[in-house]
């Protein structure tokens, strides 16, 4: 398979695996509503706020949808990526210029998409979809290094959305008016499709089989003996394939279509037959459509096939619905809320997760409360905003504005109904582990637990763990123990609790009724005998140092 390759990839990896693991506080006075909604926005860089996520939401996600940079070179985009190689320190810079003043953009580009890219696969489930947005700058570069992520297997497909009406002044000898929505799939991801209508099926003559629709018989292509003439049983009239076309079936299946009245003759030898397609037998009532219509208003059509083309409002009705929000123009380059629910539609149920780690103005957290109030589910999102600033004034409080409801424009007599939901507002706090690979002192042991848990198993942790038990849950052959209290100077690790003795080990409460794998137990060390765990069917790991990531 052929491979992208550009400078820095090297040292970038394997660099999600380097990033620290850092601990998430909440915000009381920058969150809204009901805080055990379950929805978070997050501020901080968006390659160690999805790090320190992992433990948590780790296999969880349903759907992805990121809008990142396009590259354009018109932009200016930072990222904060710490990474000591040399390579990367002469390639990665703050704001990226424009390509003739700074030809390495698209290396730096890249360097910043992959690690993201790949944690973000982490998060999906076996059956979750990521979706990104992208233009012509990077299309293809992106599609090499999500085959390269995702494997080549896991393409679904790539959207094209009009973004606008009209014409621009732009370089070369055409103005583009689309977008691209790149689709892959984690597993055996899928996607629902737009709903066929089947307007145009009908029962004239009273079918038992129900409503049908006429369709051409002919094919393009030949498939044995399929080339011949057929006749009709009431007029006795021939009829051959169309010049340069075959028919569908061989002679022995068009017979039996014909006795079970499937094909329909013309009254003149002139003519061609057709077809009857019923609905019953329908592969599917829904059909995915690569490209999506922008509208100026909303509405749908129906093309000739039956199929329902659902509109998305234009780039132009999502900065008019921020100004709405807001009363003034506080965001560039919103994607609309239509478009995002249709995105989400596609994958993500009523009690499913969808994350964003390029938030933005909050366009993918406002789809999902709409979403929920239309059908009275359970979706959570996950956003992550970096700039502290854009976080804060846009992100938050657009989310809090359409949580609580707000005055369209600022006009008073226009009063637009709260969504309801709530969101709770984080920032990324210290690292789980200090400079000597010790854990810090600021760790709780919920927070400990949590990262152990995922670090074993794979899995976030079931609930949220209590330092009163250490029992942290199981998950397949596994039940996980966790043996620890921050340390107080002079006291003795023993003493705090933080050391798996014989007495401990006899203590540890039983795992669930019928497990029968082992028990992963961390602790700073242990007095009990490597052949008494092995009888106990106890595996014994160290803290810090047997604690991937430390």
């Amino acid at each position: 398979m052929p491979t992208l390759n550009w400078i820095g990839k090297e040292a970038v990896e394997q660099h999600h695996a380097e990033v620290p693991y850092r601990l998430v506080h909440c915000d009381g006075e920058l969150s809204t509503g009901d805080p055990e909604a379950g929805n978070l926005l997050v501020q901080g860089d968006n390659l160690e706020a999805l790090k320190a996520l992992l433990p948590y939401y780790g296999g969880q996600v349903k759907c992805v949808y990121i809008d990142p940079p396009y590259n354009t070179g018109n932009e200016g985009w930072v990222y904060n990526d710490n990474v000591a190689s040399p390579e990367i320190k002469a390639w990665l810079g703050k704001v990226v210029g424009k390509e003739a003043e700074d030809l390495s953009r698209h290396d730096k580009w890249l360097c910043m998409m992959y690690p993201r890219l790949r944690l973000l696969r982490d998060f999906l489930k076996s059956e979750g979809v990521v979706f990104v947005s992208i233009d012509d700058d990077e299309i293809h570069s992106l599609r090499m290094l999500m085959d390269e992520i995702f494997g080549r297997g896991a393409y679904i497909g790539t959207f094209v959305w009009r973004r606008r009406t009209g014409s621009m002044d732009e370089t070369g000898n055409f103005s583009r008016d689309h977008d691209y929505i790149v689709a892959y799939q984690r597993g055996e991801g899928s996607l629902v499709g737009e709903e066929r209508t089947f307007a145009k099926y009908t029962n004239p003559d009273n079918d038992e089989r129900g409503p049908w629709i006429s369709d051409n018989l002919s094919a393009s292509k030949p498939g044995g003996d399929t080339y011949y003439a057929i006749e009709d049983p009431a007029t006795g009239n021939e009829f051959w394939p169309p010049k340069g076309r075959y028919w569908p079936y061989n002679p022995k299946t068009m017979k039996q279509k014909i006795s079970e009245g499937r094909i329909l003759f013309p009254a003149d030898a002139n003519g061609s037959p057709l077809v009857k397609r019923f609905k019953r037998e329908a592969k599917s009532l829904y059909q995915p459509i690569s490209s999506w219509i922008g509208a100026r208003k909303e509405g749908d059509y129906t093309d000739d096939l039956g199929v329902l083309h659902l509109s998305s409002p234009m780039n132009s009705e999502a900065s008019k619905r921020i100004k709405e929000i807001f009363n003034d123009k506080v965001f560039q380059y919103s994607k609309p809320v239509e478009l995002l629910e249709k995105l989400i539609q596609q994958v993500a149920g009523p009690e499913d997760i969808v994350m964003d780690s390029f938030a933005g103005s909050g366009t993918t957290g406002h789809a999902v409360l709409s979403l929920n109030k239309q059908d009275g589910g359970n979706r959570n999102f996950i956003l992550i905003e970096m700039l502290d600033d854009v976080s804060k004034r846009v992100t938050a409080e657009r989310l809090r504005r359409v949580i609580e409801g707000y005055e369209k424009g600022g006009d008073p007599t226009k009063p637009i109904e709260g969504l309801g939901g709530g969101f709770r507002y984080c920032r990324l706090g210290v690292t789980l582990f200090n400079e000597f690979g010790d854990i810090d002192t600021a760790v709780s042991f919920p927070d400990l637990a949590a990262h152990i848990f995922f670090a074993e198993t794979g899995a976030p942790i079931p609930s949220k763990a209590s330092s009163n038990s250490p029992y942290l849950g199981k998950h397949g052959d596994k039940a996980v123990y966790l043996l620890f209290a921050p340390g107080q100077e002079g006291t003795p690790r023993g003493a705090l609790g933080n050391v798996l003795t014989p007495d401990a080990l006899t203590a540890l409460p039983a795992p669930p009724d019928g497990f029968e794998g082992l028990r992963v137990v961390y602790a700073e060390g242990t007095t009990v005998s490597p052949d008494r765990l092995k009888a106990e069917g106890v595996v014994f790991k160290q803290i810090p140092y047997q604690i991937e990531g430390a």
